[in-house]
């Protein structure tokens, strides 16, 4: 898929963002997880996103993650701290959560605050040169899908089966490590 002129400029700023994330994760001994360019959800909605995560020696979870996309000719965007982090590295699966940080939006249905929990989950399919493409989810809130809590979606880390509710990364790359 070619990524429209007008978004060009979002992507390349959110893989270096990414990017640069990735070198400070590398640095780091526990489980991580970081990623940055375009999922396409349900098939028509653009999503550009960026996140990095890693679990600290300590136990601690730190990074950061953005999600931002057009809906309804509205522009919305997410930013959070990542609080926990799951990692299944044999299948190349995380589950991040957080606590949102800044809400941006004009949308009359964005009811997200800051403070509140979201999450999601990567798929990380080997190599960026690999067939199958890396998969993504959109954010998941307080309260969607019976879970309330970020450490509880790290937690109990769903997985539907045959990646339901993922969308391929149609540019950009995710990495997990164990």
């Amino acid at each position: 898929m070619r990524i429209p002129h007008h978004v060009r400029a979002p992507v390349a700023l959110g893989l270096t963002l990414a990017l640069t994330a990735s070198v400070s994760v590398a640095s780091a001994s526990g489980p991580s997880a970081t990623g940055g360019g375009h999922v396409l959800f349900a098939d028509e909605i653009d999503l550009t996103f960026s996140f990095s995560a890693v679990r600290q020696p300590s136990g601690r979870t730190t990074g950061s993650f953005h999600h931002s996309f057009e809906f309804d000719g509205h522009q919305i965007d997410y930013w959070g701290a990542v609080t926990c982090l799951s990692v299944d590295a044999a299948n190349g699966r995380a589950w991040i959560g957080g606590v949102l940080t800044r809400v941006q939006s004009t949308h009359p249905d964005v009811v997200e605050l800051p403070g509140d929990d979201a999450w999601f989950r990567v798929l990380d399919t080997g190599p960026a040169s690999s067939a199958a493409d890396d998969r993504s989810t959109f954010m998941g809130f307080e309260g969607s899908a019976g879970i309330d809590t970020s450490e509880q979606y790290c937690a109990e880390q769903p997985w539907p089966d045959e990646n339901a509710r993922t969308h391929p990364v149609v540019a950009g790359n995710v990495t997990v490590s164990g």
